[in-house]
């Protein structure tokens, strides 16, 4: 076996349900729900699946998505057989991998987000000539203000300050726009981005045309957690999903349970719970560029993290579970040992290095320290 180094293989692309990707633990297969939702006989039937040809256990991603861990290689076929039957499969990879959208997950029927969020589901799937790097994405926020703004997204529809506006992610104004041009001009944005040569909106040197530009931004907003179904790292058994009954995926690792009434059950925490500020990756040995464990860790040291302070603990300096800057970052490094990044990425310089996992775990508190 080739020895790992701290320099993790960036693939470029995101796995789907019909481009699986290989993992420590064997495929892991990300489903795209549309509208971001499950119906009851979705979630009882992906839980079903998970049970079956997995391992039971299925991650929530940062851009509210369902992963199935553990499939193996056979039972891929039938994997895909099941989504299919739960109208939970693209048509062709290329369409799976252009609707990639996260959707503020308190829409009602009939408003701006879900009648812009349908519309533009239905546009990138038929937008054939729109070839886009593989982790480019959309966000669409229509609520009174923002709450998409810490999740990944290029081109965000969103509220601005005097009403629905198309922004590039990274931009501090975006084009006016309303129900009936707001997918028309995201398509436009996506469509001139791709005449330069950067992988994401946020790593723009070229200025914006004009046309996108002269309506501003407006703050971002506050998540109200009430019913809220939080999990730690966003990792769900699958007995458990099939009992929550229709649910909406969220970008923070939880479930918004339709109806408002989440059940009273030991894998779910209550949303002011430590854990939930914290981001960790599978680690090591589940994903194959883990170069070390990083729940232990994570669980060990929430209790102790700062109020209002996030922590993000990575197993390879790719930061797949927070791809933003968080308060204090954990990177594994080869030799299974940690370094430490404040207010930056896990592929950032640390500010400090060589820090022993079972050190950290026996006392959480001297990280945070001076």
């Amino acid at each position: 076996m080739t020895p790992q180094t701290a320099s993790p293989i960036v693939k470029g692309w995101c796995p789907g349900a019909l481009r699986p990707m290989m993992s420590g633990d064997g495929y892991l297969v990300r489903i795209r729900p549309p509208m971001g939702r499950l119906s009851m006989r979705q979630a009882s039937g992906v839980a079903a699946l998970s049970a079956r040809f997995g391992s039971g256990l299925i991650d929530l991603s940062a851009r509210a998505n369902l992963q199935l861990r553990g499939v193996a290689e056979p039972a891929l076929g039938d994997v895909q057989d099941g989504l299919r039957d739960l109208g939970l499969l693209d048509s062709d990879p290329a369409a799976e991998s252009r609707r990639n959208l996260v959707i503020s997950p308190f829409w009602t029927t009939g408003d701006l987000t879900q009648r812009i969020a349908l519309d533009l589901q239905a546009a990138l799937v038929d937008a054939v000539d729109l070839d886009l790097p593989g982790k480019f994405g959309f966000a669409v926020d229509c609520g009174a203000a923002p709450l998409l703004r810490e999740t990944s997204a290029d081109i965000r529809i969103e509220r601005g300050r005097d009403g629905l506006i198309c922004r590039a992610d990274g931009a501090g104004e975006g084009c006016a726009v309303n129900a009936d041009t707001a997918v028309t001009v995201a398509l436009d944005m996506a469509r001139w981005f791709r005449t330069g040569t950067e992988k994401r909106m946020a790593r723009l040197v070229r200025p914006l045309p004009h046309r996108f530009k002269g309506a501003e931004a407006r703050p971002a907003g506050t998540v109200d957690r009430t019913g809220l179904a939080g999990f730690a790292f966003g990792r769900i058994r699958a007995e458990v999903l099939a009992a929550l009954g229709t649910v909406r995926l969220t970008p923070w690792r939880m479930l918004l349970v339709e109806g408002g009434v989440v059940p009273d059950h030991p894998d779910i925490l209550r949303p002011d719970d430590p854990v939930l500020r914290v981001s960790a990756c599978p680690g090591a040995p589940d994903c194959a560029q883990g170069l070390v464990a990083t729940r232990e860790v994570a669980k060990a040291l929430a209790g102790a993290l700062p109020p209002g302070k996030g922590l993000h603990v990575s197993g390879c300096a790719k930061g797949c579970a927070h791809p933003r800057p968080q308060d204090y970052t954990l990177t594994g490094q080869s030799g299974g040992r940690f370094v430490l990044i404040r207010n930056g990425c896990a592929g950032d310089a640390p500010v400090r290095s060589d820090l022993d996992p079972c050190a950290l775990i026996a006392a959480p508190h001297e990280l945070f320290e001076g």
